[in-house]
């Protein structure tokens, strides 16, 4: 199953009442993936994820290091046109920042996992239900 992820299942993964997240990441049953922006966001929250993990900073470098081999990367200029305009659309109104992993999810023909209930309900209201829910 092909999964993308954003970046708030990512900073999950790294605090320490994350581990069913983490498991799921290291699952042989699903293949992750996201974008590049992925790395911007999680430099822009840095401090709140090293405020949050109550670990050490070279400590949680080693854990997303881990995490982030676990995950193919596409440059979200290389989607195509119509899955960018389509997730810029779908996001409208809620939040333009997931665009790219929206897109990401249309163009693999994934399913998207993330935290946000404010993204997957506006999404699910504009017709969009491809999510990954952990059971």
């Amino acid at each position: 199953m092909k999964v993308v992820v954003d970046t708030n299942i990512i900073m999950s993964c790294l605090f320490k009442n994350g581990k069913h997240f983490r498991d799921r990441i290291y699952s042989e049953s699903i293949h992750v993936y996201s974008c590049n922006f992925l790395f911007l966001e999680i430099f822009k929250h840095k401090n709140k994820i090293v405020k949050s993990c109550g670990m050490e900073e070279n400590e949680i470098l080693e854990h997303l290091y881990s995490l982030l081999q676990q995950i193919s990367f596409t440059n979200e200029t290389l989607l195509s046109k119509e899955n960018r305009q389509n997730a810029f659309e779908l996001c409208s109104g809620i939040d333009v920042k997931d665009a790219p992993f929206v897109a990401l999810t249309l163009e693999l023909g994934a399913v998207l996992w993330t935290g946000d209930k404010r993204l997957k309900e506006g999404l699910r209201e504009k017709g969009f239900d491809r999510f990954f829910e952990i059971s």
